[in-house]
């Protein structure tokens, strides 16, 4: 079985980063997925799936294409969540790289009269993927200066407010940045029985929403960088 890397984004601009930084290994050839969803396909090793903003939304397109490569005999070998994301200040400054070591769902469980409870404390699900150490360290060094290794946390709310911020970090001391999707491509990938980290290059500071301080530009062109050094170096060792 041919065991492919498959790199999910939330949007097209997401996307096409990744795919200018993969440039070198071949394509995009498009291939259509159920659902009107299509893939990207990079030579014989990597594939890019725009799957949606949000959690539900990544979860779904993933274990579609996930699905799909199965019953061709396929299979993915790794799944990367990557994009764009909020990042705690001072861990991740705008323009940096965030790896993840854990994938967070921030959001899910409950309020209560005592604080918030994650679904581990309710009793059932799970709010945290941790990532292998060996992957991680596979990645933070080929991306070195710039690249930071930290939780990185999904929510289905951008942060907007210095309290919401604040809430957060009291929760995930160590999380280093925020985006909407990590969770749900873990949870396919994870159903699935294959390794799944995120990725991601920091457009803004997570706290009080201010368009103008947004860097969505640089963080495109670090997450294509990136995508540059991954292509020459662990998609490589990873498809092998």
């Amino acid at each position: 079985m041919v065991h492919r890397i498959l790199i999910v984004t939330a949007v097209a601009a997401e996307a096409d980063s990744v795919s200018a930084g993969l440039g070198d290994l071949g394509g995009p050839e498009l291939l259509p997925l159920p659902g009107g969803l299509a893939l990207r396909r990079h030579g014989d090793r990597v594939d890019v799936l725009v799957g949606g903003v949000g959690p539900a939304a990544a979860a779904a397109a993933t274990g579609t294409a996930l699905a799909c490569a199965s019953l061709k005999a396929e299979g993915y070998g790794l799944v990367v969540s990557a994009g764009i994301a909020g990042g705690f200040q001072p861990a991740a400054p705008v323009g940096s790289v965030v790896v993840s070591s854990a994938i967070v769902a921030a959001d899910l469980g409950a309020e209560t009269p005592d604080g918030y409870l994650s679904v581990e404390e309710l009793g059932f699900g799970r709010s945290v993927h941790p990532v292998p150490e060996a992957l991680t360290g596979r990645i933070t060094a080929a991306l070195a200066a710039g690249c930071v290794l930290a939780p990185v946390l999904t929510v289905s709310t951008v942060t907007g407010t210095a309290r919401r911020a604040a809430e957060l970090v009291e929760r995930h001391p160590a999380a280093a940045a925020e985006a909407m999707e990590g969770f749900g491509v873990a949870e396919a990938a994870v159903a699935h029985g294959v390794p799944v980290v995120e990725v991601r290059a920091v457009s803004n500071a997570v706290g009080p929403r201010d368009r103008a301080a947004w860097r969505i530009g640089e963080a495109l062109g670090a997450l294509r960088h990136t995508f540059e050094l991954l292509g020459r170096t662990v998609l490589v060792e990873a498809h092998a």
